[in-house]
């Protein structure tokens, strides 16, 4: 079960103990990494840290995680989508990170709203939830286009804060019940 899902141009796939370099490129970019740490994740970390729990989600939780998102011209490596457990039943966290080339494509969106259809008429899920820095304008306009709704704004303590963090954190989300009426309205 390689393949996840497909969409008008992105085809997710899950990760495989190979695709070291493809994560280790994609989190090497400042910009890309602005506003998740502010800074390149360590090869050693991607190696022993990330790539392992990206692995070992797929075998707790076989329908969830962490997908590898290429062009379905070409077979580019764009980024990633994911589907997260979450502390609530029912509910998931969908996320992405993308590589600087293919911003502004509309890929975000497209594999935003892709994963959160398959969370509610595939996985039985009731509610999707995403969340970002206040600040993450771009982010924040995805969630909106994808469907998801403003719910909170929250502040938390980091010991070595990024800037923009005394702005807090945003929750985004969308249950079922308004998907479906969004659907079908």
């Amino acid at each position: 079960m390689d393949g996840y899902l497909e969409t008008e141009r992105l085809r997710l796939r899950r990760f495989t103990g190979g695709d070291v370099e493809l994560l280790v490129a994609l989190d090497s970019d400042p910009e890309v990494m602005r506003f998740l740490t502010g800074q390149a994740t360590p090869r050693e970390e991607i190696e022993s840290v990330v790539l392992p729990g990206i692995l070992e989600v797929y075998g707790v939780h076989p329908q969830l995680g962490t997908f590898a998102a290429e062009e379905k011209a070409g077979g580019a490596f764009v980024g990633w989508f994911g589907l997260h457990p979450t502390a609530q039943p029912r509910t998931v966290d969908v996320g992405y990170r993308l590589n600087r080339t293919a911003w502004g494509k509309g890929y975000a969106t497209e594999g935003t709203r892709a994963l959160i259809a398959k969370a509610f008429s595939e996985l039985g899920m009731e509610r999707v939830v995403a969340d970002t820095m206040a600040v993450n304008h771009r982010s924040r306009d995805v969630m909106r286009r994808s469907g998801l709704r403003f719910e909170k704004l929250w502040h938390e303590h980091f010991d070595d804060p990024l800037p923009g963090t005394e702005f807090g954190e945003v929750l985004y989300a969308i249950d079922r019940a308004t998907w479906e009426a969004g659907r079908h309205g």
